[in-house]
């Protein structure tokens, strides 16, 4: 991924609060036990990052679905990947983390209280 689609993808996450549909295209990528479990293997590798030979050997799918779940999380902003020769690697972006922060707050866009109240 080039430094610019990076760039405009880190500014798309900072929107995600403001914007209802960004926001549950982040929560709809992880709304997968496939994908949650990517998650965690990536955030547990000793290094930070997950190469995708090493992924491959945790799930008994074919490679093309597991492939298919990572570009959902990668362009949700939830992993960042790195072509090396042959392989992907793939590391969590954090500010995502962050944002999800931000949206599920007390008193955050998601908060318990409607906005508005009638009477």
């Amino acid at each position: 991924m080039s430094t610019t689609d990076l760039d405009a993808r880190r500014e798309a996450l900072v929107a995600v609060p403001d914007d209802p549909a960004s926001a549950a295209r982040l929560f709809k990528a992880l709304a997968d036990p496939i994908r949650v479990q990517l998650v965690v293997l990536v955030r547990q590798a000793a290094s930070g990052e997950a190469c995708f030979c090493d992924l491959a050997d945790e799930f008994d799918m074919p490679q093309s679905s597991l492939s298919h779940h990572l570009k959902i999380l990668v362009n949700a902003g939830v992993l960042q990947r790195e072509r090396r020769g042959t392989w992907s690697w793939y590391r969590l972006d954090h500010e995502v983390f962050d944002t999800m922060e931000q949206l599920l707050r007390p008193g955050g866009p998601l908060r318990d209280e409607p906005a508005s109240r009638c009477d």
